[in-house]
């Protein structure tokens, strides 16, 4: 693998998960507690071989480049490295990157330069573990000049997808984007030819692409400098390319979920508690996820009731209920709150006098869940400080609204507190 390099894509604004993307990078919203997203392809490089690593992005990339820098540092001996490469302007691209594609496009003169043989090009916000080496030498053995990732969709979910079809060699032959009805029919496939059993490719009889992407070096350059207005991977360059190269399929049967936005990053996150077998698991030696370390003490829960729920490093718990949920790092919780379905970022930092008084700091609404406060299906961003009393729990069942000043929104029923944010006592949300 020391002839893959890797571009992770950071995305654009982050506008499907806005407010957690208001004050950082897609890549660096928070995750499982402890994570954030940009370390699940990272650790998948790392753990396939492939320790030439780029991450592109040009929305507030501050806390992404800190968290980087912290959580991944090579050995001098190596040339294994991860750098972010943020949008710039330039005589040539006077303009912020205007899509997948030309995200590569503005940094393809420092890409070529590299003596390797493919690009690996990866997403930010996808939550999956899988060996990219498996998709390499599938890349290489069928002398592809682009291979997809792609996963098999039954016929409930199809239409949500982007959908491919292929010959009897898995050689990409068609591309649909969502389809209905007649137009849905004619997608189907034999994914037998990628390896599904015949039972399973009667139930998944669909392939959807999954935004992962193995190119030729010496392709992917012909593309973008032949196409300057072809600005998406997905939609523009693969499809058009698909006429006269050899695009071919490679089929992943695991767990994988695009977690762009609220909702599904909400419901990602909660289903990592579930027993006996979550969808995704942390708990995996041979692949693990990696992150920064932060060498904070153990967790202490004095006199708590928890079910099935994920409580991260540092966090103080004082005779609260905590049911289905997940405490990210650093995160305080007092006497009688209830915290139900919920994902609580947790804190960048303890307020003083923490083991004599953690909700009160000179009188004033400190980080952290104060007391007799019910949280229920809500996110509450990294640093919030939650009075005592309070109740967010959607009363009214609102699906969306915008409360920015009041230090909230609510996206799809689900009430997401933002990064920082002050909810004084008594408030109902």
């Amino acid at each position: 693998m020391k002839k893959v390099l890797a571009i992770i894509l950071g995305g654009g604004a982050g506008t499907r998960l806005y407010p957690l993307t208001k004050l950082r990078a897609k890549p660096a919203v928070p995750v499982a507690g402890k994570y954030r997203l940009i370390d699940i392809p990272v650790s998948n490089c790392i753990n396939s071989e492939i320790f030439k690593i780029y991450v592109l992005t040009q929305f507030n990339s501050a806390s992404l480049n800190r968290h980087i820098a912290r959580a991944y540092n090579f050995s001098g001996f190596s040339d294994g490295f991860v750098e972010v490469l943020a949008a710039q302007q330039t005589p040539e691209n006077p303009n912020w990157f205007q899509g997948t594609a030309d995200a590569v496009r503005q940094y393809i003169w420092m890409l070529q330069d590299w003596d390797v043989d493919e690009f690996l090009i990866l997403s930010g916000d996808h939550l999956y573990r899988m060996d990219y080496r498996l998709f390499v030498n599938r890349h290489r053995e069928t002398n592809a000049d682009i291979t997809l990732s792609v996963i098999p969709i039954d016929d409930r979910r199809a239409s949500d997808f982007g959908l491919m079809k292929i010959d009897n060699n898995g050689r990409v032959i068609d591309f649909s984007e969502k389809p209905k009805g007649d137009a849905l029919a004619k997608m189907r496939v034999d994914t037998t030819v990628l390896g599904l059993s015949k039972e399973q490719a009667q139930l998944q009889p669909y392939i959807a692409s999954m935004g992962i992407y193995v190119f030729k070096k010496d392709v992917l350059i012909k593309l973008l400098k032949e196409s300057l207005e072809r600005t998406d991977f997905g939609k523009e360059i693969i499809p058009d390319a698909a006429k006269d190269h050899n695009v071919q399929a490679y089929l992943f049967d695991g767990y994988w979920e695009d977690i762009g936005t609220i909702e599904a990053f909400y419901e990602a996150n909660l289903a990592l508690t579930k027993q006996p077998q979550p969808p995704f698991s942390f708990y995996h030696e041979e692949a693990p996820i990696y992150t920064r370390a932060r060498y904070l003490p153990p967790s202490k829960l004095l006199n708590c009731h928890v079910t099935e729920s994920m409580i991260g490093e540092g966090c103080i718990l004082k005779n609260c209920r905590i049911q289905h949920s997940v405490l990210g790092v650093r995160s305080l919780v007092d006497d009688g709150s209830v915290i139900e379905e919920s994902l609580l970022m947790g804190a960048d930092s303890y307020p003083t006098s923490i083991e004599n008084n953690p909700t009160l700091d000179h009188g004033e609404i400190t980080i952290g869940i104060g007391k007799n406060t019910i949280i229920r299906r809500a996110i509450i961003d990294k640093n919030a400080r939650i009075g005592s009393n309070v109740k967010i729990v959607n009363k009214d069942n609102v699906q969306d609204a915008e409360r920015e000043k009041q230090g909230f929104y609510i996206r799809s029923g689900i009430v997401v507190v933002l990064k920082n944010a002050v909810i004084p006592d008594n408030t109902i949300i």
